[in-house]
């Protein structure tokens, strides 16, 4: 009996090592907004907890050694960040403000393949191996070479969603009549002018690419990964992607169509466990009383102490006039002038905050981080967007019914204040925030073990190749039908032409002018 029973345990036993065998993982995040990296570094870290041996390409190495985590530090892609941000706010044409972003992803890639830590470790031949590549889909193609250079399956991660780019790695659907660009502030529901506004805006962002930049990402590639380059030409290898993890989740949007291969994680560095806040942070929330808390971020990308004098000057003497306290992350100690209602920090833990209960409104640049925070916590917000997606995350926080927007630059003291009124006395704003709260976590699993389960379902299955749709091997011809409905309209006109001829020989209409000329000439 013992015998028999072993013997059927045996395949697990045998099997057991390599369920458990980690794999190594090549991260590249090299972005230098923070914001993106702090979406992903808890999935990251979790992978490691798992086993895995991370490698991680960012420019916010971790300030503490962890298990199976090596970072490779790539600083130069700072270099002229703040300038371009400030460059797209002046930008006056929609083909510029492509130029400036595209140009700025060049130089991001450019500065990660020169680093000499990833030239020594990752592009010098034979010298490591990885099993897997996770890459942000930032239109940095060329860092798909990755994938190629380790023979290694890749999964792409956007921290904003998805776009007409991000489509096109996996052959995804996304009809322009109801899919607006994330940059347009349009919902899904458009008029026939926004349909037009749509449609212009994506296909000038389509063209600066295609034209412009992606021709410059491959000479990269080329320049780069000479090994592999002549083998898998970059456009090939941009749509073989395994899989793409989306930072969206339709409670937080619209919904809207995905290939098998597409999945949305909205929320993946969330902690659903909210940790004890910092002892003067609790202390200042807890003091405010029944009237409550306000807290007030522009992200990690905007600095508050960025903004113009006036500005400042006019929301300092507007939070003064308020009951309420407010939590301004500001980056400067001190700041003149400042209330006794207001407390600042270079940094707040801003889940944890907006979990408090007594925290009653969050005032925002509306970055997508922000706003699904805001949903999950159930806190109706203030947009006061930027730039990029934030006017279409603002956008969407006006038309569900848990927000309001103004714009940062023109606001005065006194709309701002009745902004903020409206919010908190208006009960229709946090109900409506508490309703999508409770739709956005109604999930079989938390964003980030969904993320977790399909990262180690394309381990398992090297690469999951069989979630490939088809499309990914059609032209635009053939994908379109345009060849099909070419044939129809080429069949339709030989057909109306026929009948043309026929007729007009039936009717001897050809042959009037002879007959008329005969007859003329008889009746001489």
């Amino acid at each position: 009996m013992f015998a028999f029973g072993l013997c059927s345990l045996l395949p697990i036993i045998i099997a057991l090592p390599s369920l458990l065998e980690g794999a190594r993982i090549l991260a590249l995040f090299p972005f230098p907004g923070p914001s993106q990296y702090i979406n992903v570094l808890p999935y990251l870290k979790t992978l490691s907890s798992r086993g895995h041996e991370i490698t991680s390409v960012s420019a916010f190495p971790q300030k503490k050694p962890l298990n199976n985590f090596r970072d490779i530090a790539v600083p130069e892609v700072f270099k002229s960040y703040d300038e371009i941000n400030s460059k797209i706010g002046g930008a006056t044409n929609s083909w510029k403000i492509n130029d400036l972003r595209n140009e700025f992803f060049v130089s991001v890639t450019k500065a990660v393949l020169h680093n000499a830590d990833v030239q020594l470790e990752l592009l010098t031949p034979g010298k490591d191996h990885y099993d897997l590549i996770i890459v942000e889909v930032f239109r940095q193609d060329a860092l798909y070479g990755f994938a190629a250079h380790f023979n290694a399956p890749i999964i792409g991660i956007s921290t904003f969603g998805t776009d007409w780019n991000i489509d096109e790695l996996v052959g995804n659907t996304a009809p322009l009549s109801y899919i607006p660009l994330v940059t347009t502030a349009l919902s899904d529901y458009m008029t026939y002018w926004e349909r037009v506004h749509n449609f212009v805006e994506t296909t000038v962002a389509w063209l600066n690419w295609k034209l412009k930049y992606h021709p410059v990402q491959v000479k990269l590639y080329e320049q780069f990964f000479p090994h592999v380059a002549n083998k898998v030409p970059l456009v090939e290898l941009s749509k073989n992607f395994s899989l793409v993890l989306l930072n969206q989740h339709f409670s937080l949007s619209f919904p809207r169509p995905y290939v098998p291969n597409m999945i949305e994680v909205g929320g993946l560095h969330i902690s659903h466990t909210p940790a004890p806040l910092p002892k003067d942070i609790e202390d200042f929330i807890e003091g405010a009383g029944s009237a409550g808390v306000i807290y007030f971020s522009l992200g990690s990308n905007i600095n508050s102490n960025d903004l113009p004098e006036e500005r400042t000057q006019m929301l300092l003497r507007t939070f003064a006039s308020l009951p309420q306290r407010v939590l301004w992350k500001f980056e400067n100690d001190q700041l003149p002038g400042k209330p006794s209602n207001v407390f600042l920090s270079k940094w707040f833990p801003q889940p944890d905050v907006l979990a408090h209960p007594n925290v009653k409104l969050f005032i925002t640049h509306g970055g997508l981080l922000s706003t699904i925070e805001s949903i999950h916590h159930g806190k109706p917000v203030l947009g006061l967007p930027f730039h990029y997606d934030q006017f279409l995350n603002v956008e969407r926080a006006k038309r569900a019914g848990f927000g309001l927007g103004l714009d940062h630059k023109e606001m005065a003291s006194e709309e701002l204040k009745i902004a903020i009124h409206r919010l908190l006395t208006e009960s229709s704003f946090a109900k409506t925030a508490q309703q999508l709260s409770g739709r956005y976590k109604d999930q079989p699993m938390s964003p980030q073990e969904t993320a977790i389960w399909w990262t180690e379902y394309v381990l398992r299955h090297k690469g999951a190749h069989h979630m490939r749709v088809a499309a990914q091997d059609l032209s635009f011809v053939e994908y379109h039908n345009l060849d099909v409905i070419g044939m129809f309209v080429g069949s339709l006109i030989i057909i109306v032409c026929v009948f043309v001829v026929i007729v007009r020989k039936f009717l001897g209409v050809g042959n009037s002018p002879k007959v008329y000329s005969k007859i003329k000439l008889k009746s001489k």
